[in-house]
């Protein structure tokens, strides 16, 4: 039960605020643009905190001329009476001390999405300028700080209209700590956006002053997670109109669940903990998942839709599934590469009895969604069948034969101390064998591909694993899909993938990553996958030759050279002699690479399938939208 007496005696202090200048890192994850944007959230996450406690209802969120942020929201309002141990108002020790709110004990709040009490002090430690304002019993008060010092006393700066109750923070990021303090209006919304699917009825009014036309957006969705599935389906084609949708409560642990299938063969389960993304999954997600396998197959037993001694594996039973698994609980553990992965053991249990329970209800009172649902289960069931009989005539051929079972066209590499080894995936023959003579034999490997790669958006997992190509590359990488998955299978630290600067190789990197997303975004989420950088230019002046990566790099370059030079294109890696390769693109000392990361799931999922899959109009409209954000080198 929320305690409405939210006041100073509720805020506990844990201390010590010149660690987080010092390695700030440690707290907001990076000084990068991460970073920064992670100050809002954490500003923001108090506010979505008193709405899940019941009492505020609408956060306004500005992005000022200047730059610097204004979160303001209707909840109670910071406790601004005397702490009972520092003797000083309850909200300068919240902004000001490390480690102190009233999220420790669960009486103010029965279930928090913030650092636990880290936030705001951290925000205030890493900012020029906070200024915060409280609405509370008839006053505004008020109290401005520097790098989360309290630049004077709080003070009451006017009166409050009757009834009205809320906090309202803004501040200005410190650029002595950021490398970069220019916040993203989309990056931002797209947050706000999920936080207000994830919080029924909670509005946020956001809005961007910078620039010269003032940018606004409203987030409110009555139908919850609902009404988040189904945006996550806009261009799928569903073949169920209205999702599944349960909440369900267990003690302290309310677990809220919306499944959507569609015709599409990927699987898009997004796991939330007290509003944040574990985009690494966890027990809650592996709950719902054993939950979701075992009542299809009872059903599709009981019915006679599956035959006798048939049996769906998961895969099978989510073979284009998006489902939302929603978990308001106390004390979450978090764990896994990027710390967003739920590690509590008795989540898996509880949310596997809730579920079953649900889903069985609702498969038994609607009985048509239940049978599309069957019928798409046991499609996948057969195609699986069909692909494993191909793959094991393909293993019975190269018992026969001597080898690793490794594919042919792969130039392995000889160490065998995994963190030093890489792959290369490299787009056709030719570049392929200038690679396999550039590289360095001892830690990079070489796999070529010839052709495009198959799109899997478009495609189920049979025929995707049936092609020669996403074969060869998920053979050489070693982990397996799906089920088998297996990180700790994964024979090299680096998967890189190399292809043309041109348009053709645009697309094959595209389809390449389409596939590592949709069969092993684990890899992407510890930080295996990046893409080389190949260099556009070439420009020969005397006896030397100097490479550059864009016209911007070319027009410095040149003016460097006093202008002379001779400059050549490269239209394809394959242009290139081995040595050539290895100076602009393999050589670890010299070459360019973009680490590829998952920075926000949801929106992962809606570009792949955007930009990949089969609806052709939204995929027009983004085009038309983003177009003069494309980058062009002349």
């Amino acid at each position: 039960m929320t305690n409405e007496n939210y006041s100073a005696k509720d805020i506990t202090v844990l201390e010590g605020l010149e660690a987080v200048r010092k390695r700030p890192g440690m707290y907001i994850g990076s000084t990068d643009k991460y970073g920064l944007h992670h100050l809002v959230y954490e500003v923001v996450d108090n506010s979505v905190d008193e709405h899940m406690a019941g009492v505020g209802s609408i956060i306004k969120i500005t992005i000022n001329k200047e730059g610097s942020v204004t979160v303001e929201d209707d909840g109670r309002g910071m406790p601004v009476d005397p702490h009972p141990v520092y003797k000083r108002p309850a909200m300068e020790i919240i902004v000001t001390k490390l480690h102190a709110g009233g999220k420790f004990d669960n009486k103010a709040y029965a279930v928090s999405g913030g650092l636990h009490g880290v936030g705001i002090s951290v925000v205030s430690a890493l900012s020029k300028d906070m200024t915060v304002d409280v609405k509370k019993e008839g006053k505004i008060y008020s109290q401005s700080y520097g790098i989360g010092i309290p630049k004077a006393d709080m003070k009451v700066i006017g009166t409050a209209p009757k009834g009205e109750h809320g906090t309202k923070v803004t501040f200005l990021p410190d650029n002595d700590i950021f490398t970069v303090v220019d916040f993203d209006f989309k990056t931002l919304g797209t947050r706000f956006r999920e936080t207000c699917f994830l919080n029924a009825g909670l509005k946020i009014i956001f809005t961007d002053e910078r620039g010269d036309k003032v940018k606004s957006e409203t987030y409110h969705y009555a139908g919850g997670l609902s009404e988040f599935v189904s945006w996550l389906n806009k261009t799928r084609k569903v073949i169920h109109t209205k999702p599944i949708y349960f909440k369900r409560e267990d003690g302290n642990t309310i677990a809220e669940v919306a499944i959507q299938y569609s015709e599409s063969y990927n699987e898009n389960i997004q796991g939330f903990v007290n509003t944040i993304n574990t985009i690494e999954g966890g027990t809650h997600v592996a709950g719902l998942k054993s939950a979701l396998t075992r009542v299809i197959n009872d059903y599709g037993t009981k019915k006679g839709i599956l035959k006798k001694g048939q049996k769906l594996t998961g895969d099978d039973a989510r073979e284009g599934i998006t489902a939302v698994i929603s978990i308001k609980m106390q004390d979450p553990q978090f764990e896994g590469q990027t710390k967003t992965k739920l590690g509590n053991g008795d989540i898996k249990g509880t949310v596997d009895s809730m579920a079953t329970s649900a889903l069985s209800d609702f498969f038994e009172e609607n009985p048509s969604v239940a049978k599309s649902i069957l019928n798409k289960a046991t499609a996948a069931l057969k195609a699986r069948e069909a692909a494993k009989k191909a793959k094991d005539l393909v293993r019975r051929k190269n018992a026969l034969g001597v080898g690793s079972g490794l594919p042919g066209k792969l130039a392995d590499c000889s160490s065998r101390k995994k963190e030093l080894t890489e792959l290369y995936v490299v787009e056709g023959d030719s570049a392929g064998g200038t690679a396999k003579g550039g590289r360095d034999r001892e830690t990079q490997a070489i796999l070529p591909l010839r052709g495009k790669v198959l799109n899997v958006e478009k495609s189920n997992q049979a025929r995707a694993l049936g092609s020669e190509q996403i074969s060869n590359l998920i053979t050489a990488m070693g982990t397996g899909v799906g089920e088998s998955f297996d990180i700790a299978k994964l024979r090299y630290n680096k998967i890189i993938i190399m292809t043309d600067a041109d348009v053709d190789g645009q697309h094959i990197k595209a389809l390449l990553l389409t596939l590592l997303y949709r069969y092993t975004p684990q890899l992407i989420e510890a930080g295996h996958i990046f893409v080389a950088v190949a260099p556009f230019f070439k420009i020969k002046k005397g006896n030397k030759d100097h490479y550059v990566y864009s016209g911007e790099e070319l027009k410095k370059k040149m003016e460097e050279l006093g202008g002379k030079g001779e400059v050549s294109r490269f239209k394809g890696l394959g242009e290139m002699n081995d040595e050539q390769l290895w100076n602009t693109t393999m050589n670890p000392k010299k070459r360019r690479m973009k680490q590829i990361s998952i920075e926000d799931a949801v929106e992962a999922d809606e570009t792949f399938s955007l930009l990949m899959g089969d609806a052709v109009a939204p995929r027009r409209q983004f085009i038309e939208e983003n177009a003069d954000k494309a980058e062009v080198d002349l």
